[in-house]
This record gives C-alpha cells, sequence and structure tokens, in this order.
C-alpha cells in the first residue's frame, strides 16, 4: 500500500501534501494524560504498551498522514551508564555528567535488544494497530544534542561544557562522539527491522555552533551514522536555528532537510537542491485562532504551489499550551487547500 509520507520523502508527487507534527503525541492532549497517569516519564518511554497507545491516539485523534514512536532521545544514555531523571519544573537532569577522561572512559556501549529492548516491542506495537497507509517515523537524537545534554547535565545556554571539551580536549570528545554513534547505530536499525518507515534524527541544539565547529567536531560523525545505516530507509534531518548550517548538513545526504520556523521554506529550498524538505510553520501559531492557522499555513503552501517532495510539519514541537481543536483544523486544513491544488 503506497504511503503519501514516504512518497513525498522520495520527492515523488502526492495527491495532496503530506502533514505530521512534532510532538503530536504530547502534552496538549488529554489523552496522553489518560494514558501515562501518575507514571514517571522515564518509565513511560520504556512503556511498550502505554507508548505504543500514545502513538497511536495522536494519529488517531489528528488524521496525521504518518505517526512518530513515542519516546523521548535521552534514554538510550541511562544504559550506557548516565543516571537521568526527569525533574518536574526542570526536565531531563543527568546527575553524573560528562566532564573527565573518566567519565567518558565508564561509558559502555552495548547492543540494542540489551541496552533499549522496549524500543523494539513499542514498534510492533504501534504497527499491529496502525492504518496500512499512514508511515511510522522512529527517532533518535543526533549525536551532537545527546553529547550536549551528557555534558551540561542539563538544557543549557551557552554550552560552556560542550564547547571546552570540543576546543580543550578533541580526542575525549572523538572518543564520546564514536561511542554514541555506535549506540545510536544500533538503536535505529533496531526501529529499522522493526519496521519503520522513516527515521527522523533530532538535532535540536547544533544551531549554537559557528560552521567551522560543525565542520570539524559534528558532520564527520552525523557522516558515520547516515553511512552506517545505508539508505534503508529515509532519514530526515531536524535542527533548529541552523539556517546558516544548511549548506554543511546538505553535502552529508540525508533523505529530507526539516526546517525550524525560521528558515525561509522555499528559497532555501531552492538554493540547497535537495529532493525533500519538511516544514515549517511556526508552532505557536497553532495558539492563536483558526483564522490565523489558515492564512499562515495557505501563505506556506501556497509559496510551495504543490511541489513534490514537500512534508507539511511545524518549525519546532507542539507546546503544551496548545489547544487541541487548532491542531485538528490545521491537519484538516492542510489535507484539504493542497489537494485542491492539484486539482
Amino acid at each position: 500500500m503506497q504511503k503519501i509520507f514516504v512518497q513525498a520523502c522520495h520527492g515523488e508527487p502526492t495527491s495532496h501534501t503530506p502533514i505530521w507534527l512534532n510532538r503530536q503525541a504530547g502534552r496538549y492532549m488529554p489523552e496522553y494524560h489518560q494514558v501515562k497517569g501518575q507514571m514517571p516519564s522515564l518509565d513511560f518511554f520504556k512503556n511498550p504498551e502505554k507508548a505504543a497507545t500514545a502513538t497511536l491516539d495522536a494519529q488517531r485523534i489528528l488524521g496525521v498522514d504518518a505517526a512518530i514512536m513515542f519516546a523521548d532521545i535521552l534514554p538510550i544514555l541511562e544504559p550506557m551508564g548516565m543516571s537521568l531523571e526527569y525533574v518536574p519544573g526542570e526536565g531531563p537532569v543527568f546527575a553524573n555528567p560528562l566532564r573527565h577522561e573518566q567519565d567518558v572512559a565508564q561509558l559502555t556501549c552495548s547492543s540494542a535488544e540489551e541496552a533499549t529492548p522496549y524500543i523494539e516491542h513499542t514498534v510492533k506495537n504501534i504497527l499491529a494497530d496502525l492504518p496500512g497507509d499512514i508511515a511510522l517515523i522512529g527517532f533518535a537524537g543526533a549525536p551532537f544534542t545527546l553529547a550536549s545534554y551528557a555534558i551540561e547535565g542539563k538544557g543549557s545556554r551557552n554550552y560552556v561544557f560542550v564547547k571546552k571539551m570540543m576546543h580543550q580536549r578533541p580526542i575525549l570528545w572523538q572518543q564520546l562522539m564514536a561511542k554514541l554513534v555506535s549506540q545510536l547505530t544500533g538503536y535505529l536499525q533496531m526501529q529499522i527491522d522493526a519496521g519503520v518507515d522513516a527515521i527522523q534524527l533530532f538535532d535540536t541544539w547544533v544551531g549554537n555552533l559557528s560552521t567551522q565547529d560543525f565542520q570539524v567536531f559534528v558532520a564527520p560523525y552525523l557522516a558515520q551514522l547516515r553511512n552506517a545505516l545505508n539508505a534503508q530507509v529515509p532519514i530526515i534531518y531536524f535542527g533548529t536555528g541552523n539556517a546558516h548550517l544548511l549548506p554543511e548538513v546538505k553535502a552529508l545526504g540525508f533523505d529530507v532537510l526539516a526546517f525550524d520556523w525560521r528558515t525561509p521554506l522555499v528559497s532555501t529550498w531552492d538554493q540547497l537542491g535537495v529532493t525533500a524538505v519538511q516544514g515549517n510553520l511556526d508552532p505557536i501559531v497553532l495558539c492563536t485562532d483558526t483564522d490565523a492557522i489558515r492564512s499562515q499555513s495557505k501563505w506556506l503552501l501556497d509559496q510551495v504551489a504543490g511541489r513534490p517532495g514537500h512534508i507539511f510539519n511545524l518549525g519546532h514541537g507542539i507546546i503544551p499550551e496548545t489547544p487541541v481543536d487548532n491542531v485538528k483544523f490545521l491537519v484538516d486544513f492542510v489535507q484539504s487547500y493542497s489537494q485542491g491544488q492539484r486539482g
């Protein structure tokens, strides 16, 4: 059965512009809270039944053209030896951030079957009930963003410890990134073997780097990861605040480049000459009203003008304050309006 999302990843013509949304299964949705209950976040991510339910609920309620496996980017670091906790009001925190040679040396790599067995079960549970024409997207954090969390220990504004390691101890940085690429390769291969149709790499912190630092400290490891996966399924690369890095990202050969809301979609697409792009409505527009949502999404669709290879998404994730009805309106409008464009 043809999956319109996969067709768009390959730059093929589609009956309408496929749409899915970052964080479409999230805290803005009452059903999410019903499924999670009082379960701690880390336990929720690791529960294949509940994670599959959250994934399927979002796809069914919104009517999007792709589901994305409900998980988080950071639990992959826990079996490597990092102590992860999701602190209410603060977010994820590592009690043992990586600051010294022995910290990196003690990180252990193991098979995905041993480290994160719940991921395979989550994917299979989703596929058991996902409609056949709906794609399933797997995902992971990109090496730089995972390294940044691990080194800083939590969210950061200036990335002081990350950049100190890169510049003062480049060999240590190389050792860390090599371990992350190794663990990510198995983690993503498990998802591919379990049946996902595509992979999205989240590099949400990469925009804080200069072009030179990206070339030296990040691009080689993204290339290693991409090559290890060997084009088995389309790979989407998503960064934020990284418009200045996109020519370097393009050279890495990812199948789809996802743009944040600050990046001019069509002109950047033209400049890069890539096959497929994803994005890039400002997620805060969904907190306004249907007139504004219609206006902004229509403008974006009119700019693209039905060009093959466009996947409609937000330029970042849905925030918790977003009204569910506004999200439903966006999905319905994008699907119907873009179908009319092709008529």
